[in-house]
């Protein structure tokens, strides 16, 4: 048996998390050796505008990068890209490579992200379905575009709605279809659902609601989807956009907790006291969720890898970020703070027609989240109240004419 290299520090994963960890690791002073594993073929680039501008021609793959080719090794960081971990021996702190490389560690980050989640329907295989999580999906999505190419897209989150925004910009006749009976169900309010239907409709996007999905059809490649209820929609490339899957099979085949994600705890340590976990696919106890959830979002990512960083170099600065959210559609950017689940009221604020509106989530009369079309001044003094817990006066908040900053000083 080959001879395993050791690293002081691996960290498992390329993306965000990884990169900043490895990046607040040298500028907190750690010397020793430190390597990321990425399945990739790519050094660390950042994913949010893989939906956007990427796709869309504007920014090339280099672009993307979150720091120059050579960064990496002048902070000597050894990049081990295009490698996969099959499995940890937590006793031995081995690490065996899909390739059969092996790597020995001190201490090991998780940051290894999620993968699409998979269509389980007959046709999900078919030639012309696509996901959207890396640059060579997006490579594939767009060398399979013919001019005027039907689009379905699976899936009425985020990211499927961004897609939907970029290629109607490029001219093509989309589809969204919904599972739930309205868009973003899992993470906003009926008002910001029903906004961002508005919003699609009017670009042109044919969006479906209710639309359960039971087969893709096609012959060499797709052709349609067949839904439910038997109507069948045409479709020259299908996207699926319904959520992410963590990557953890090997630490839960270590003996580590994996109920959806890694178990972490506030200063993103695992119960082995040689692992931590970070970014997409760490379940980590949250301040505003008042449990354990995972995160899905560069704010996140970047926190983490900070913690995690601190953690290693023996700070012990527990995790404590408030989560906040963007994204570009169209003319409209969203910005979101603090976590729309469990409110028991919502405060719209602004008319939805006009050039700025937001939502506010209540609980128990404290403001614990905030949505914002457009409106980032609202965003902006939005997030000292929901870190606050601040309890305010809903009739006012409605009022957009009254800054939000404003609601504290009046309790």
């Amino acid at each position: 048996m080959a001879q395993a290299d050791h690293y002081d520090i691996v960290i498992a994963g390329a993306g965000q998390a990884a990169a900043q960890c490895a990046q607040s690791l040298r500028q907190g002073g750690f010397a020793g050796s430190l390597a990321l594993i990425g399945d990739e073929n790519h050094a660390p680039y950042e994913r949010p505008p893989l939906s956007k501008d990427y796709l869309s021609g504007k920014r090339d793959a280099a672009k993307l990068l979150l720091r120059k080719p050579d960064y990496w090794l002048e902070k000597q960081v050894t990049l081990l890209t295009g490698q996969r971990i099959g499995a940890v021996d937590r006793g031995a702190r081995v690490l065996t490579l899909t390739q059969g490389r092996r790597v020995t560690y001190g201490k090991l980050v998780w940051a290894t992200g999620g993968r699409p989640r998979r269509l389980s329907c007959p046709g999900a295989d078919l030639a012309g379905v696509h996901a959207i999580r890396s640059i060579a999906d997006i490579d594939g999505l767009k060398a399979d575009l013919a001019p005027a190419a039907r689009v379905v897209i699976i899936g009425g989150g985020y990211i499927g709605l961004e897609t939907a925004a970029v290629l109607r910009g490029l001219g093509h006749p989309v589809t969204v279809l919904e599972a739930q009976d309205r868009l973003l169900a899992r993470v906003t309010s009926p008002p910001v659902s029903a906004y961002f239907a508005d919003l699609h409709r009017r670009h042109g996007v044919d969006v479906r609601l209710s639309a359960q999905v039971a087969a893709l059809h096609g012959g060499a490649r797709v052709e349609s989807v067949e839904l439910s209820d038997g109507v069948q929609v045409p479709a020259d490339i299908v996207v699926v956009g319904i959520g992410i899957i963590p990557n953890v099979e090997p630490l839960a085949a270590a003996g580590l907790p994996c109920p959806n994600g890694v178990v972490v705890d506030a200063h993103c340590r695992t119960e082995d006291p040689d692992i931590l976990a970070i970014g997409d696919c760490a379940l980590h106890p949250n301040l505003f969720a008042g449990r354990a959830i995972r995160l899905e979002s560069v704010p996140n990512a970047v926190d983490q890898g900070k913690v995690a960083a601190d953690t290693l170099l023996g700070q012990g600065k527990p995790y404590s970020a408030l989560p906040w959210f963007w994204s570009d559609q169209y003319d409209v950017k969203m910005q979101a703070a603090g976590l729309a689940m469990d409110y028991d009221r919502i405060v719209p604020r602004g008319d939805p027609s006009g050039p700025g509106f937001a939502v506010l989530y209540l609980r128990a009369g404290r403001i614990i989240a905030i949505d914002c079309l457009n409106a980032p001044r609202d965003f902006i003094q939005a997030k000292a109240l929901i870190t606050g817990g601040t309890a305010i006066d809903a009739d006012r908040a409605a009022d957009p004419g009254v800054e939000l900053k404003t609601l504290a000083a009046a309790q």
